[in-house]
C-alpha cells in the first residue's frame, strides 16, 4: 500500500528519486553521509527535537480553530494607537491573501520590483501629504519604534556630541514613551516626560515628542511649542494620526520637524499588535539622514521612469561601527495595504471616514454630557475622556458586559475610542454602561470639536492615482496590473543567499484573516486572548526546543530588533554583576551589518575581528582582541553558519575563549535553517540569538516585510528579555522594557511559523535542514565547473547557500556581477544576492523547497550566462554591446524599429529554448541608481515631470 503524503513531502521540494540523482551529482551515497561530512561533529546534537509528532494540514488548522475559539472578539474602543478598521475585499483578497504580493523579495533589484516600488510611492505620497513633510520613508516597524528613530535622527541632525536630553510630552502613547526610554538608555539620551500644556520647562534638549492627537484624545495647537523648540535648537517629534490629518492641520504646517505615526488604521487588521507599516516623514533638508527605506524616482536606461530604493540604500544607515540606525527592513506588504486603502477611498472617501468616526466622538460625548457625565477635554478627534471619579471599573466592566472594549485609564477615567467600525448601535452600548440611558438627540457638533484654528485647510492626494480606482473593478486591475510587473516566489524560485526565501505554503497563511486572531486588539483584556496566548506560548517553547535554550521572546518584529533585545539583556547581565565596564562587542569582518549597528544601538563599542582566506574567523587575531579586551569584553557576535556559507569548525572554540574572558557569546540565528534538528545553539556554547521567522520560519517576506525576529537565551540571561509596561504578562519584570510597540509584537502573523513546526514535526523540520544543506552543495557542484566557488569547508562542501565568485571574470573580461545578476531577469530569474558579504560575488541559497526541475532551470540560466559571457572573451560578443551589458530587455525595446545592437533580438530574449513557452517580461530596462539619487523625487511624481 502507498504511504500517503505528508506535509513535509510537499515542503520539501525533491522527490527521494531527485534527492538521490542530486546526491550522485555531490558525491555521496546518502543525504547522512553528506551531513557527517558537512556539519562539525563537535556542534551535532546528541538528542532528536523533543517537539510532538507532525499533524496533518487538516488536523492543523482544526487545532488553530480549537486556539481560535479561547478568543472572545469584542467591539474595541480602546484607541491607544490601535483602531478598529474595515479592510476592503479587493485589498485582502488581492494583497494580504495574494502569493504574488507575500512571497516577493525587498526590492533591492528594482528592474523585477516595478509594481511594489510604486505602491510603496503610493504610501510615501500618503504620509507627505497627511503629515505636510516633503519627504517619508517606505514604511518603519511600528509607531513606537519610529518614535525612537526620531529621538536618534533628531539627535544626529542636532550634531551634539554629548548624548542629551530627549523631552516627551505626558501625552504620548505609553508604550511609545517606554519604547523611546528603552532605546535612549543605553545611549546615554535622558528622556524626561512631562506635560507640555503649558510650555517647555528648563534645560538644555535636542528633541521633542508630542502626540497629535494626544493618547487621551486631546486635540492642541502645537506651533507656540514648536517656536519655543526651535528657539532652543530643539527638533519638533509630532507623533500623529494619519486617519485625524484629514480634518486637523498637518504638523508640517505648524512647525514639525519630524512626524512618526501608524498607518495600521488604513485597512490592516488589529493582528493582536502587528504586524503594521509605521511611519516616518521629515523636513527638507534631513532626507538624507533619513533612518530606513526610502523608494525614490529614476530612469531606465531608454528614458523612461523608473522606481528603485534611494541614496544607494540597501541599509541607509547600517554602517557597521558609525551606524546610526540598525534599521534593516520596513513592513512593505502592510505599507502596501495601507497605500491601496488610500488609493482605493482617495481623499474624499478617506475624509468622509475620518468625519464619520469623528461624528460617532462628538455624539458620545454630547450624549455623557447630556447625562452629567464630565467629558474632560473639548476638542478632540476619535477619543472622548470621561471623569468618573471612582467608576472608572465598573463603567468598563458595564461596557464589556455588552461586548465593548473601554480603556480604564485610572480608578476616575474612562477612554472611549471610535474608529472606521464603530456603529450607532456601539453609542448606545457606552451611553448605557455609563448609565445615562439613551440621550435624546445627542448629535456631534464637529465645528465644535475641533476648533478652526486647527481645522485643515491644505489640500492632499492630488495625484491622478488617488482619483483613478473608485470601482472595485478598476482596483482589481490596478493590483493585478502591478503585481505583473514584479518577480515573486509564484514566478520563480528566488535564489537569495542569507534570506531564505522557500515554500509559505497556504495552509500556514489561512488562519491570519480568521477574525478571531486579525480582530483582537493589543490591550484587548488577556483573558478575551487566552488562545493567542496560549498558541504564543507552544511557539516560543517548541523555538526554545530547537535552539536549546531557556527561554524565547517573540516580541521583536524584526531580526535587527532581536539581536537589540539580545545585546542589551547581555548589558543588562553585566550591569546586574557589577560589571558595566563590560561594553566591547566583537563583530568578525564578515558579519552582516546590521550586527554592529545593533551593537552600537545597545551602547556598546565595536571592535571587527579579522577573518582568513577561507572566510573564518582568525583565531590568532580574536586571541589578540581577547587579550586586549579581557575586562571590559561584552560579546562576540558570531553568525553560524558563517556568512560565507559555511560550517565553521572553531566554532566551539571561539565560544570557549569568549567565555574564559567573562564575555557572552552571540550568535545571529539568519542562518538557523542550516541548524535545525541538527545542531542546537544553547548547546554548543550560545548564550543569546535572534531567529528569522520570516526566513527559517516561513513567515512570508512580502516584499522586505513584515518579519518576526524572536530573541533566545540561556537561562541566565532570561530576567533581562523585553517586557512591557501595559502587559506583565509579556516579560520579565526585570526586563529591559520593550523592543517594540505591541506586548507580542506582531503577533497575527506568528500562526505562520505555529503552523510550520505542527505541520513538520519533529523529523520534518530536521529533513528540510538536511534538504537545505543538499541543494546549496548540488547548486555549488554544477557551477562550480564555470564560476569559482569562493568559500568552502571540509570535503569542499558549504552549509545551505553557496558564493560564486565573478571577481577574476569581471577583471578578464569586464562583466560584473552585477551584469549577471540583471541578464538573470531575461531568462525569468530573481537575482540572488548582490556582492555580500564579499564585493563581485553572487550568494546562493536554493533552499530544501525547490524542486529539482526549478534548480536545473537556475543552474542552466547560470551556465548559458557563462557561456555568453566567454563570447564576450573570445570577442564573438563586443565588450560593451553584448546581451550582459544591456540586460535586461524589454519587449518594448525587442520589437523598437531601429535594433543597433550587435547581437540578435532572439538572443536577446530567448536565450534559452524553454523561455518561449513561459517568459517575464520586465517592465524596465536597467534603472540608472546615480540618477535618482542626483534627482531625488521621493513622492508621486506629476504625470508631465518625465514628458522630455
Amino acid at each position: 500500500m502507498t504511504a500517503e503524503r505528508t506535509f513535509a513531502d510537499r515542503h520539501i521540494g525533491p522527490s527521494p528519486d531527485e534527492h538521490a540523482r542530486m546526491l550522485e551529482v555531490v558525491g555521496y551515497a546518502d543525504v547522512a553521509d553528506l551531513i557527517d561530512e558537512a556539519v562539525p561533529a563537535a556542534i551535532r546534537s546528541a538528542e532528536p527535537l523533543r517537539l510532538p509528532p507532525a499533524l496533518s494540514e487538516t488536523a492543523t488548522l482544526r487545532r488553530l480553530r480549537e486556539l481560535a475559539a479561547q478568543n472572545e472578539v469584542l467591539t474595541s474602543m480602546i484607541g491607544l494607537g490601535y483602531h478598529g478598521t474595515i479592510t476592503p475585499g479587493v485589498i485582502q483578497r488581492n494583497v494580504l491573501e495574494n502569493p504574488g504580493w507575500y512571497t516577493a523579495y525587498t526590492p533591492y533589484q528594482p528592474e523585477i520590483s516595478q509594481g511594489r516600488l510604486e505602491a510603496l510611492l503610493n504610501f510615501q505620497t500618503v504620509v507627505s501629504d497627511l503629515t505636510g513633510l516633503p519627504v517619508a520613508g517606505a514604511s518603519m516597524l511600528d509607531e513606537g519604534t519610529a518614535a525612537a528613530e526620531a529621538m536618534a535622527l533628531a539627535h544626529r541632525i542636532s550634531r551634539r556630541r554629548e548624548p542629551g536630553t530627549f523631552l516627551v510630552d505626558a501625552g504620548a502613547l505609553p508604550q511609545t514613551i517606554e519604547v523611546v526610554r528603552a532605546r535612549a538608555r543605553p545611549l546615554g539620551i535622558e528622556v524626561i516626560v512631562a506635560d507640555l500644556a503649558g510650555g517647555l520647562p528648563d534645560g538644555d534638549i535636542f528633541g521633542v515628542l508630542v502626540q497629535y492627537p494626544a493618547a487621551d484624545g486631546a486635540v492642541r495647537d502645537f506651533t507656540p511649542l514648536a517656536e519655543a523648540a526651535h528657539e532652543r535648537g530643539a527638533k519638533l517629534v509630532v507623533a500623529a494620526d494619519l486617519l485625524a490629518l484629514t480634518l486637523l492641520r498637518p504638523p508640517g504646517e505648524f512647525g514639525a520637524d519630524i512626524a512618526v505615526g501608524s498607518a495600521q488604521r488604513f485597512g490592516v487588521p488589529y493582528g493582536f499588535g502587528g504586524p503594521h507599516a509605521g511611519y516616518l516623514a521629515v523636513g527638507e533638508g534631513i532626507q538624507r539622514q533619513l533612518p530606513g527605506r526610502l523608494v525614490g524616482v529614476s530612469v531606465d536606461a531608454d528614458g523612461r521612469q523608473a522606481y528603485r530604493l534611494a541614496l544607494q540604500t540597501r541599509e541607509q544607515h547600517i554602517r557597521r561601527e558609525k551606524a546610526t540606525s540598525n534599521i534593516c527592513t520596513a513592513q512593505v506588504l502592510l505599507a502596501v495595504m495601507a497605500s491601496m486603502y488610500a488609493v482605493y477611498h482617495g481623499p474624499e472617501g478617506l475624509t468622509a471616514i475620518a468625519e464619520r468616526v469623528h461624528g460617532h466622538a462628538a455624539a458620545i460625548a454630547a450624549g455623557l454630557r447630556e447625562g452629567g457625565v464630565e467629558v474632560v477635554h473639548d476638542a478632540f478627534f476619535d477619543t472622548v475622556l470621561a471623569r468618573v471619579p471612582g467608576r472608572a471599573d465598573t463603567i468598563v466592566a458595564e461596557a464589556r458586559a455588552r461586548g465593548v472594549n473601554l480603556r480604564p485609564v485610572d480608578a476616575d477615567h474612562v477612554g472611549i475610542t471610535c474608529d472606521e467600525t464603530t456603529l450607532d448601535e456601539h453609542a448606545a452600548v457606552v451611553w448605557e454602561a455609563f448609565g445615562v440611558g439613551r440621550p435624546a438627540g445627542a448629535t456631534g457638533d464637529t465645528a465644535a470639536a475641533v476648533p478652526a484654528a486647527l481645522r485643515r485647510d491644505s489640500v492632499f492626494l492630488t495625484h491622478p492615482v488617488f482619483h483613478a480606482h473608485r470601482s472595485e473593478t478598476a482596483m482589481l486591475r490596478y493590483l493585478r496590473w502591478l503585481q505583473d510587473k514584479d518577480i515573486a516566489l509564484d514566478r520563480s524560485m528566488i535564489p537569495l543567499g542569507s534570506c531564505t526565501m522557500k515554500l509559505n505554503a497556504t495552509s500556514e497563511m489561512e488562519a491570519i484573516t480568521w477574525p478571531e486572531f486579525a480582530q483582537i486588539h493589543p490591550f484587548a483584556p488577556v483573558d478575551q486572548a487566552r488562545g493567542y496566548l496560549e498558541l504564543i506560548g507552544e511557539l516560543e517553547d517548541r523555538l526554545a526546543e530547537i535552539t536549546g535554550y531557556s527561554r524565547v521572546s517573540v516580541q521583536p518584529n524584526a531580526g535587527s530588533q532581536g539581536e537589540l533585545a539580545g545585546l542589551l539583556a547581555v548589558r543588562a547581565y553585566h550591569d546586574a554583576r557589577g560589571d558595566a565596564r563590560r561594553t566591547v562587542c566583537l563583530i568578525p569582518s564578515s558579519a552582516h551589518g546590521t550586527n554592529a549597528a545593533s551593537a552600537v544601538m545597545a551602547g556598546m563599542r565595536v571592535v571587527v575581528v579579522a577573518c582568513d582566506d577561507r572566510g573564518n574567523i582568525d583565531l590568532d587575531d580574536l586571541t589578540a582582541k581577547i587579550a586586549k579586551h579581557r575586562d571590559d569584553l561584552a560579546a562576540i557576535m558570531v553568525t553560524y553558519p558563517s556568512t560565507h556559507g559555511v560550517f565553521e569548525e572553531t566554532i566551539t572554540q571561539v565560544c570557549a575563549a569568549v567565555h574564559e574572558a567573562g564575555g557572552q557569546v552571540y550568535v545571529d540565528g539568519a542562518n538557523l535553517n542550516a541548524l535545525v534538528g541538527l545542531a542546537r545553539l544553547g548547546e554548543f556554547g550560545a548564550d543569546v540569538s535572534h531567529l528569522n521567522l520570516h526566513k527559517t520560519f516561513c513567515i512570508p517576506h512580502g516584499g522586505g516585510g513584515p518579519g518576526v525576529g524572536p530573541v533566545g537565551v540561556r537561562e541566565h540571561l532570561a530576567p533581562f528579555l523585553p517586557n512591557h509596561p501595559l502587559r506583565a504578562e509579556a516579560g520579565p519584570a526585570t526586563g529591559v522594557g520593550p523592543i517594540s510597540a505591541a506586548p507580542w509584537g506582531s503577533a497575527g502573523i506568528l500562526p505562520i511559523s505555529w503552523a510550520y513546526i505542527a505541520m513538520m514535526g519533529p523529523d520534518g523540520l530536521r529533513a528540510a535542514t538536511e534538504g537545505a544543506i543538499l541543494a546549496a552543495n548540488y547548486v555549488a557542484r554544477r557551477l562550480a565547473p564555470h564560476y569559482p566557488i569562493l568559500y568552502t569547508g571540509r570535503g569542499g562542501l558549504v552549509a545551505h547557500e553557496c558564493i560564486a565568485d565573478l571577481r577574476k571574470i569581471t577583471k578578464e573580461t569586464g562583466i560584473t556581477a552585477e551584469d549577471v545578476a540583471k541578464r538573470l531577469i531575461d531568462y525569468g530569474f530573481h537575482a540572488p544576492t548582490l556582492s555580500f558579504p564579499v564585493a563581485g560575488t553572487l550568494m546562493i541559497e536554493p533552499t530544501e523547497s525547490e524542486d529539482l526541475t526549478e534548480l536545473d532551470r537556475f543552474c542552466d540560466a547560470m551556465i548559458a550566462i557563462r557561456s555568453e559571457i566567454e563570447q564576450v572573451a573570445t570577442g564573438e560578443y563586443d565588450p560593451q554591446d553584448n546581451p550582459l551589458k544591456h540586460a535586461p530587455h524589454t519587449a518594448e525595446c525587442l520589437v523598437a524599429g531601429d535594433w543597433k545592437h550587435a547581437y540578435s533580438r532572439e538572443e536577446a530574449a530567448y536565450p534559452l529554448p524553454s523561455l518561449r513557452e513561459n517568459k517575464y517580461w520586465p517592465p524596465v530596462r536597467r534603472v540608472d541608481q546615480a540618477y535618482g539619487d542626483r534627482n531625488l523625487v521621493c513622492s508621486c511624481p506629476p504625470p508631465e515631470a518625465f514628458e522630455d
